[in-house]
């Protein structure tokens, strides 16, 4: 007899009864055993005693007997502060001018850094870095007016010329960050680039242990590539490493308005330090967290724990990560401990350090209907986004190894994975992703030239971004 049942059937009609619609036991001594009422995540639950809120979804809060593969999908959203007073910033607008930059890119950051200085507030410090071969720099100082016309002619003093240092500009841009960084909460570089890096330190590692290590000391970077040229990936890193946002610009006439969102998110922050820590418990595996890479991983006891480095968070802002697991159902009725999450940062809200938990659990069923009745629908969805995103950065790899063919099978493994998802969440919820997987593909076809290529490599990576879930640090 079924024992996914509230409890076993006892003789005649009413056992029948409580079998079917799950009547309470009757009153009265009996020796027949009981199965407790499944403890089952809800479809959504919500944790939150900060300033950020922690809302998980599991898609399977049924699973099968023997091994399944479940997501968890965690959304991660700061308060809303209406009528809230931007916090005094410390920045560092590091520019990189050299060669490639000469001409429309460079005028056009050097037109967003004067309209960078309009913006700031007497009570606002700004270093200026620009890097070539060499680097220059203008020491920081507050934007009173007298400032601001020094600003304004350094600014205008800015001229193209060398190679691509962008470690040196990044070291640069730190250290006159750091000399008041104690008199502000929001500290932040941002870095313009439109080239590979050619001179100093070169490789990948060796440049995000950079942002990295800016990280630790308590700034954040955030990272703006113009034109199609520059490393995607290593500009994507700062930014995840950093913990600031990362653009892409076609066109360096954007970077007006992308100073601005910058500027208005760094200075409206209310967390920052933010880790996300999953606990794996012994009978599940963590197999993969879609768009974020672990900064960390150890133990305890019998148990994995894998940490995940998160943005800052101004007011309002939302990110979501989605974790695949492995789980193994021993037997019906079982509760499975899927994973404990913890939510630590620094609520500049409170002044104070804030941690907050999750624990995220399925029921293992040996009804297999039951378990697919009951999948969460929405939480499908945002795996498959995020499944997506990873198979279209497979993609643009592909394509930029000359394999169109394989870069073509990894969007129509999208569009299967995505229509699979719409069986449980309904047609309409995927039916604009299904569209984006199309327009992805026409790029696909039309980027026939390296220019094409770089600049369709640049697009379909942001578009993973926003597919991981990466919403506030993606402009």
């Amino acid at each position: 007899m079924n024992r996914t049942g509230i409890f076993l059937a006892v003789a005649g009609v009413l056992a029948l009864l409580a079998l079917v619609v799950g009547l309470p036991r009757t009153s009265g001594p009996s020796t027949t055993p009981v199965v407790e009422t499944p403890i089952v995540t809800p479809q959504q639950q919500t944790a939150s005693n900060g300033s950020l809120s922690l809302t998980t979804r599991l898609s399977h809060p049924f699973v099968n007997v023997g091994s399944n593969d479940v997501f968890l999908a965690a959304d991660i959203k700061a308060v809303e502060v209406p009528g809230k007073t931007r916090s005094p910033v410390n920045l560092a607008l590091v520019i990189d001018r050299s060669g490639s930059m000469s001409g429309f890119k460079l005028n056009q950051a050097k037109q967003a850094a004067r309209q960078l200085v309009s913006q700031l507030r007497p009570e606002d410090r700004l270093s200026i870095v620009h890097y070539g071969s060499d680097v220059k720099a203008m020491e920081g100082v507050y934007a009173t007016p007298e400032n601001r016309d020094r600003l304004l002619a350094y600014i205008d003093g800015i001229w193209d010329d060398g190679g691509t240092n962008i470690a040196a500009g990044l070291t640069t841009g730190r250290d006159l960050l750091l000399r008041a960084k104690s008199d502000f909460k929001v500290n932040r570089i941002v870095l313009i680039s439109d080239g590979q890096p050619t001179e100093g330190v070169t490789e990948h590692a060796a440049l995000v242990q950079i942002a990295r290590d800016i990280r630790m000391a308590g700034a954040s970077v955030s990272s703006i590539g113009v034109g199609t040229d520059f490393n995607e990936q290593l500009m994507e890193s700062f930014a995840e490493v950093g913990a600031g946002a990362y653009a892409y610009l076609q066109d360096a006439a954007q970077l007006e308005q992308i100073f601005q969102k910058d500027l208005n998110a760094a200075s409206t922050q209310v967390a920052r330090n933010v880790t996300l820590t999953v606990k794996v418990p012994a009978g599940a595996t963590l197999v993969r967290t879609l768009g974020y890479t672990p900064i960390a991983r150890s133990s305890s006891g019998n148990d994995e724990l894998v940490t995940l480095a998160l943005p800052d968070f101004a007011a309002g802002a939302t990110e979501r990560v989605v974790i695949e697991f492995a789980v193994n159902g021993q037997k019906d009725g079982q509760v499975l401990d899927v994973s404990q999450l913890s939510l630590a940062y620094t609520d500049l809200l409170a002044s104070q350090p804030v941690t907050t938990n999750a624990f995220v659990r399925s029921t293992v069923s040996g009804d297999s209907r039951l378990v697919e009745t009951k999948q969460d629908g929405e939480a499908l969805v945002f795996a498959a986004r995020a499944q997506a995103g990873a198979n279209t950065q497979a993609a643009v790899d592909a394509l930029r190894r000359g394999d169109r063919g394989q870069a073509l099978q990894f969007f129509e493994a999208n569009k299967r994975i995505l229509n699979e998802s719409s069986k449980a969440a309904g047609a309409p919820a995927v039916g604009k992703d299904l569209a984006e997987q199309e327009e992805l593909i026409d790029g696909l076809n039309q980027a026939n030239d390296e220019g094409a290529i770089n600049s369709y490599s640049k697009q379909a990576r942001k578009k993973a971004r926003l597919d991981f879930g990466l919403f506030g640090s993606t402009y």
